[in-house]
């Protein structure tokens, strides 16, 4: 009877490890802004609707499986300071954290377009970067220990401007449903290796 309960415990212990990935990693996306703070606007068009309906799509696509979990700072429109923002990013301990912004620019509408990346001053920063750079149209990668976010999240981390929201074309993509979620499959194909 001692070795049937030790072979059913021991089938269970089995089927239970299998279950609940022991090295699981963690991915956070932060979509910036929200609450009273709307970030970048144009017309109805707000970049803290934009980069949330983003971060949700990356959650949504990377979809069930056992190598990560995507962790969104914030799932509605609500604003964590940016502080709350670094302090549960670092007990998280993630393996990255992707920061999702809307640039603008002074004039009502600029012939400025394309994706700006800002980094950490670290290899695993810079090399997140060069991945996102080979998927997206960039107009720059720059160094920036000055932005929150950046200087004070421990995990490697980028703060990526998606496109202009005063750009017409930018504008276009990055609010359309196809758009978003063509540039959410390019984060989780990152987040994957891909």
């Amino acid at each position: 009877m001692k070795g049937i309960t030790l072979l059913a415990l021991s089938i269970f212990s089995t089927a239970f490890l299998s279950f609940t990935p022991l090295n699981k990693k963690y991915i956070v996306i932060d979509a910036g802004h929200g609450g009273n703070d709307c970030g970048s606007v144009y017309a109805h068009f707000t970049e803290k609707d934009i980069t949330l309906s983003i971060a949700r799509q990356i959650q949504k696509l990377s979809g069930m499986q056992n190598q990560y979990e995507v962790i969104l700072i914030r799932n509605e429109d609500t604003y964590p300071s940016l502080s709350e923002r670094t302090t549960q990013i670092n007990k998280l301990n993630p393996a990255m954290v992707i920061s999702l912004h809307v640039n603008t620019s002074l004039q009502k509408e600029t012939s400025m377009h394309g994706t700006e990346i800002y980094v950490q001053n670290s290899e695993d920063s810079k090399q997140l970067a060069g991945k996102i750079y080979k998927k997206f149209k960039v107009r720059k990668i720059e160094e920036r220990n000055n932005l929150h976010m950046l200087r004070e999240t421990k995990a490697p981390a980028v703060l990526v401007e998606l496109g202009f929201i005063n750009n017409s074309a930018d504008r276009a993509y990055i609010t359309s449903e196809n758009g978003q979620k063509e540039i959410a499959q390019k984060f989780v194909d990152i987040i994957n290796g891909n």
